[in-house]
């Protein structure tokens, strides 16, 4: 989930404290709970890691992720411009406003330099599938979806 503010033109993203990729920056979420379809997860996610409830978030792509030792994963991406709360630091994460013209990718997976800036700031939306071994990207294929 990527909370856009954009009379400030900052994106919410948390640098994650535990799990996969700690330490990293990256945007909110996590596995669904069963009978949850993706968007209530991505809220819930969002509203358990900064306290903030994403309004109205919009599909916009799909990441299929396979590391070399196996685990393999499906995430959507979801972009909201409305929230309500404000963001606080969790066990799980510290929040993070950042400019949508400086994100930090030298602190992100590899894969989010290729599809966040322009999701995010063009609202595009895409299917991207990875392939790591641990943090190290071994391939990327990104299609971006046409508008109608």
């Amino acid at each position: 989930m990527f909370i856009i503010d954009e009379a400030k033109r900052e994106v919410l993203l948390i640098r994650k404290k535990r799990g996969l990729g700690a330490g990293k920056i990256n945007g909110p979420g996590g596995k669904m709970d069963p009978g949850e379809t993706s968007v209530q997860c991505a809220v819930r996610e969002t509203q358990e890691e900064l306290g903030v409830t994403a309004l109205n978030p919009a599909h916009h792509g799909e990441l299929r992720f396979q590391f070399v030792d196996g685990l393999s994963m499906h995430v959507d991406v979801y972009v909201a411009t409305q929230h309500e709360g404000e963001a606080v630091e969790t066990p799980e994460a510290v929040p993070l406003w950042t400019s949508l013209d400086a994100l930090p990718f030298d602190q992100m997976w590899a894969d989010d330099e290729h599809w966040l800036e322009r999701t995010l700031i063009e609202r595009r939306r895409f299917i991207g599938s990875f392939v790591f071994d641990d943090d190290r990207m071994l391939s990327c294929e990104l299609t971006w979806i046409a508008e109608d």
